[in-house]
C-alpha cells in the first residue's frame, strides 16, 4: 500500500538546484534507504517528506491525499525526523523525552510509561536523571532516537543515524530501527552514505546523486547492476571498491583491487564489493609493526577541514579516504603531498 508519493519534486536554494524532478513511492511498513554522498539532496528530501520544508514545486501525497500548504500540520503530526547533528536540551535525559510528548498532549502516567519504554528501547534505562549534555555522542544520538520513538510516528525519517559513531552504538541503533519497524509497523526512511548498513536494514534502496533520484530496487540488484549510471554513482562513495576475492585460508580472503591487494574476513570469493569506513583507517607518518592485516604507503592528495576532524584522500595505488582529528593532523605535520602509512584490520573490510 502506498503511504507517501513524490511527483516531480524540484527544490532550489537560490540558483542552486537541490532536487531535480524527484519521483518516489514509499510503501507502508517498509524500510527504504536513500543512499548517496554528502550534498546529494538526501536531507532536503527527508525535510520535505516530514513537512519541515514546504518550499518546493511538484506534488506530495500521503495516503493518496495531496499535502498542500494548509495540510502540512497533518504530515508533521504523523512523521518524525531524527537529524544527523544531534541536539539535546540542557536538562535530564527523562525531561528530554518528556518534552516532545508534552508537546503532543501526553501527561501523567501515560507520559511516564512512554518515556521509560522509549529509553528502554534504545538501551538508556537507568539514565533518566543524567544530564543529556554529559552523554557521549552515541548516547545522545540514541536519546534523540528515543524522543522520536516515544511519539510512535507512522513515518520515521532518519538522517545519517549512525554517522561518526562507534561500533557499539551503531549496533544498538541498527537493532532499534529493525525492531521498531518489525513490532510497530512504522514506515522508516533512512538517508545514508553507508551502502552496507543500508543492505543490512532496508527492504529497498534508492540512489541519489546531484539531486537526481534513481529508481529504487533491492540493494544486491543495484550493487551488481551493469547500469553505467549506478557504477558512476558508487565510484563517488568513500572507500567502496569492486574487486576479485580468492581464499587465503583461516576465514580470510585476498581481494585484488587493480594492483593493490587487501585482506578481509569473509567466506565469499569471486567478484565482490568492499567497503571500509574512513574512521576504521589508521593514519601514521611512520610504519609500525602490528597485527593489522592491511598496511599501505601513499601520499595525501586532498584534505577537507570538517571542524574537529580532517578528511584525507590518500593515493596508495587506489584512493582511500580516512578521517583524523584536527590535533593529529597538526601534530603529524600532514598536508597535501605528505607521505603517510594507512592501516586497517581485515575485520574492518565489509564485503557484499
Amino acid at each position: 500500500m502506498n503511504l507517501v508519493q513524490f511527483s516531480e519534486i524540484t527544490k532550489k536554494y537560490g540558483d542552486r538546484l537541490i532536487l531535480n524532478n524527484v519521483n518516489l513511492e514509499v510503501f507502508k511498513g517498509e524500510i527504504l534507504s536513500i543512499v548517496g554522498p554528502n550534498g546529494s539532496g538526501k536531507t532536503t528530501l527527508l525535510k520535505i517528506m516530514s513537512g519541515i520544508d514546504g518550499s518546493y514545486s511538484g506534488k506530495v501525497c500521503w495516503g493518496g491525499v495531496e499535502i498542500t500548504e494548509d495540510r502540512e500540520d497533518f504530515i508533521r503530526a504523523k512523521s518524525t525526523m531524527v537529524f544527523q547533528k544531534t541536539i539535546v536540551f540542557n536538562t535530564s535525559v527523562y525531561k528530554n523525552v518528556a518534552y516532545s510528548l508534552r508537546q503532543k498532549g501526553h501527561y501523567g502516567s501515560e507520559l511516564d510509561r512512554k518515556v521509560r519504554e522509549a529509553l528502554r528501547t534504545v538501551g538508556l534505562q537507568g539514565f533518566e536523571n543524567r544530564s543529556a549534555k554529559k552523554l557521549s555522542g552515541g548516547e545522545q544520538q540514541r536519546l534523540s532516537l528515543a524522543r522520536a520513538l516515544a511519539l510512535e510516528p507512522e513515518l520515521l525519517l532518519l538522517d545519517e543515524p549512525t554517522a561518526n559513531l562507534d561500533l557499539k552504538n551503531v549496533s544498538v541503533i541498527e537493532d532499534v530501527i529493525t525492531n521498531f519497524n518489525h513490532y510497530h509497523g512504522a514506515t522508516t526512511i533512512i538517508a545514508s552514505h553507508n551502502i552496507f548498513q543500508v543492505e543490512r536494514l532496508s527492504n529497498r534502496v534508492a540512489v541519489m546523486m546531484d539531486g537526481i533520484l534513481m529508481k529504487p530496487g533491492l540493494v544486491e540488484d543495484i550493487l551488481r547492476s551493469s547500469n553505467p549510471a549506478y557504477s558512476a554513482s558508487f565510484a563517488r562513495f568513500e572507500n567502496v571498491f569492486r574487486g576479485e576475492a580468492e581464499s587465503a585460508g583461516q576465514g580470510l580472503v585476498k581481494v585484488k583491487l587493480g594492483n593493490l591487494q587487501i585482506e578481509a574476513v569473509t567466506g565469499k570469493t569471486g567478484e565482490v564489493t568492499v567497503f571500509i569506513r574512513p574512521e576504521e583507517i589508521i593514519v601514521s607518518n611512520v610504519f609500525f609493526a602490528s597485527s593489522v592485516r592491511n598496511s599501505f604507503k601513499g601520499r595525501i592528495t586532498e584534505t577537507s577541514d570538517l571542524g574537529s576532524t580532517v578528511k584525507l584522500k590518500v593515493d596508495v595505488g587506489v584512493e582511500f579516504t580516512a578521517i583524523v582529528t584536527k590535533r593529529s593532523f597538526v601534530e603529524m605535520g600532514l598536508n597535501i603531498g605528505a607521505e603517510v602509512h594507512l592501516s586497517f584490520k581485515a575485520s574492518a573490510v565489509q564485503i557484499l
